[in-house]
């Protein structure tokens, strides 16, 4: 019995790789999260024309609630239904937008496995993240030599963003492009010089993809930088 992972990428289907295609190609059952019944799945509607007409595609739901308890009830449904198609004996694989090591849906499947049905084997295919694809376009450096990354999902606490900032080369933020102004305040606090490069996109991947390369006196004098939600921002303190 085995289940696969599919890391489907940042959003563009010609950024999924090749072992994800040929899975996904050759898939009895596939199954795909979404924050919201009757909301599309982002990471199905990347890799749909890899999907052959005869696969079953089971939507599960993953609420954005704050309520562990109720978050837990949520997973461990959603693993039965998975574990019930993996038992069929069918080819089953389980679909995440980015990465699925990387602020994913998927671990919280993976635990409950690993926890009740450890029988069932896991095989995980990365995908290209966010912020490796929106490095490419921007034809950014991330870090060099002994620099270090933050990665920070989301900026609801500024004073905990602030250390990361005080303590790395290089900031990357991801998922809530909301609260990017207030971050661009606190860079300078943070020992970011004025000169220093920040670049934002906004839908990467998809039609509607914005890019900005700023520098960060020039974004700490307009507001409103983006209020998408799917957004990224990599800040660099050093541009050597």
């Amino acid at each position: 019995m085995k289940l696969f992972c599919v890391g489907c990428g940042p959003g563009d289907p010609d950024l999924v790789t090749l072992r994800a295609i040929e899975l996904i190609k050759n898939t009895d059952i596939i199954f795909t999260p979404t924050a919201r019944e009757g909301k599309p799945s982002i990471a199905l509607s990347v890799v749909q024309k890899y999907i052959a007409k005869s696969t079953e595609i089971i939507t599960l739901t993953f609420p954005m609630l704050k309520d562990f308890e109720l978050l837990r009830d949520h997973w461990k449904k959603n693993t039965e239904k998975i574990v019930k198609a993996v038992i069929s004996g069918k080819r089953v694989a389980y679909l995440t937008i980015g990465d699925p090591a990387l602020y994913s849906t998927w671990i919280y499947i993976q635990r409950e496995l690993e926890k009740t049905y450890p029988e069932i084997e896991i095989d995980i295919v990365p995908g290209i993240t966010s912020f490796s694809a929106f490095a490419a376009k921007a034809k950014l450096s991330l870090a060099e030599g002994d620099q270090t990354v933050g990665i920070i999902p989301a900026c609801y606490d500024l004073s905990k963003v602030k250390h990361a900032a005080e303590s790395c080369d290089t900031l990357i933020f991801l998922k809530d492009g909301r609260y990017f102004d207030s971050v661009i305040e606190m860079l300078s606090d943070a020992g970011f010089k004025e000169d220093s490069i920040i670049a934002i996109a906004q839908d990467l991947s998809s039609d509607g993809e914005v890019m900005l390369l700023k520098k960060l006196e020039d974004l700490r004098k307009s507001k409103g930088t983006t209020q998408k939600y799917f957004s990224v921002m990599v800040a660099r303190k050093r541009n050597d």
